[in-house]
């Protein structure tokens, strides 16, 4: 069924486990963009997840939203038979995280990973380009996201290196 919201499997309602993660809670069916929604939703979680335990327990909740998250994209994808739907954003929100791992707690710093992870995201350099196009079903949703979370990363790394000299 699709709407102004995005595509739900018609046999899943809302509410439904595998939607409520794979949509990030909803911000993968806002209209235009969903990507661009389910990075910027990532953001107040990983702030919270910083400020409660630092990169460990951000780390620990990547490794768990990134299990949690393949199963709702394998339960997505097979209920609406497409192969990377725009709706499942929580693969944005595990790459995002990944890079404010690294990310200064202040709003220049999150716009900054925020803005990296897009660009990369957007472009999907190999092997992230070679992920999207090549691996289908869950593994395809995770992975390319989570290469492209790796680039960021590491662009990340190298504007603090620039900034410690």
């Amino acid at each position: 069924m699709r709407n102004i919201f995005g595509e739900l499997p018609e046999t899943l309602p809302f509410w439904h486990p595998a939607v409520l993660i794979a949509t990030w809670f909803g911000a993968g069916l806002l209209p235009i963009g969903p990507g661009t929604w389910g990075s910027a939703a990532a953001l107040p979680f990983g702030w919270a997840l910083m400020v409660l335990g630092g990169p460990m327990l951000l780390a620990v909740a990547i490794a768990v939203v990134f299990a949690a998250g393949w199963w709702a994209a394998d339960v997505f994808v097979r209920e609406l038979k497409a192969d990377d739907p725009p709706e499942v954003v929580v693969d944005e929100v595990v790459a995002q995280w990944l890079v404010l791992t690294i990310t200064p707690l202040t709003i220049e710093g999150y716009l900054s990973a925020f803005l990296l992870f897009r660009f990369f995201d957007t472009f999907k350099i190999w092997p992230a380009s070679w992920i999207d196009e090549q691996v289908s079903g869950a593994a395809g949703v995770m992975l390319d996201d989570f290469v492209a979370g790796l680039f960021a990363f590491a662009g990340m790394a190298a504007v603090l290196y620039v900034q410690s000299l």
